[in-house]
């Protein structure tokens, strides 16, 4: 089998360490981190990487180190591959191993904010130098006192959060994001937790393991879709110009 992965930087590390020597895995093709933030142009850039690693690599199969990703991904096709998604609604599920210990920890923490080695190298997260950057630019762009208000309704949305937690796979810079994380937890006056990853789910995916339970296969010609069950995703008929909003 012919794989490529196509994954968010957020997961570089991480994917790098569990490829396997002799494994399927022929590339590995990193998008931006932050592409979730505007889910239409995260499905834009994901289907025409998609299109391009068909043309170039003619893989027999196509995974995706994404989650739904606020739906991000709905929509994305293959015309000759198959594609092959983790039934998971962000990257965290990846890094812990499974949506059942996902659930399980936001039901018992349901005020936690992750932070994980790729997620902190590749944005600023929560924390004394993101509240820095954009005061700054604020500064720069609307003048100290207006930026002085736009920093108070920024700050305003941290108040559903009340722990950082890090979680990690042992890849990436490990130390120094966990001391990063937990200076983050004490500026925002927030509880500091780490967990530590499961990277079978991970490994999984990239080395071709996947049953049904864990990973949704589209077959050439199919999409998928949210639902509304444990399930996250489910395959349908890609049909064009058909929204996925």
């Amino acid at each position: 089998m012919r794989l490529v992965v196509i994954t968010c930087a957020v997961l570089e590390d991480e994917i790098g360490a569990l490829l396997e020597p002799n494994g399927p895995t022929l590339q590995v093709v990193q998008l931006p981190q932050g592409l979730h933030d505007k889910p239409p142009r995260l499905r834009t850039e994901l289907q025409e990487t998609i299109e391009a690693v068909e043309t170039e690599y003619h893989p027999d199969a196509i995974a995706l180190g994404y989650g739904l990703c606020s739906r991000g991904i709905e929509g994305v096709h293959a015309q000759a591959a198959r594609i092959v998604v983790v039934r998971a609604h962000d990257c965290i599920t990846l890094l812990l191993g499974g949506r059942e210990r996902y659930a399980e920890y936001v039901a018992a923490h349901p005020g936690t904010y992750w932070y994980s080695p790729g997620w902190n190298k590749n944005h600023l997260p929560p924390g004394p130098e993101r509240y820095a950057h954009l005061r700054n630019h604020y500064i720069d762009q609307y003048g100290e006192d207006n930026a002085d208000f736009l920093m108070e309704s920024e700050q305003s949305w941290f108040k559903t959060y009340d722990r950082a937690t890090f979680v990690h796979l042992g890849a990436g810079e490990v130390r120094k994001e966990r001391a990063n994380t937990k200076a983050c937890a004490k500026w925002l006056g927030w509880g500091y937790d780490q967990v530590t990853g499961d990277p079978a789910l991970l490994r999984d995916l990239i080395n071709g393991r996947w049953d049904g339970d864990r990973f949704l296969v589209l077959e050439p010609g199919q999409t998928l879709r949210m639902t509304a069950d444990d399930r996250i995703i489910e395959a349908i008929p890609f049909v064009a110009n058909e929204s996925c909003e």
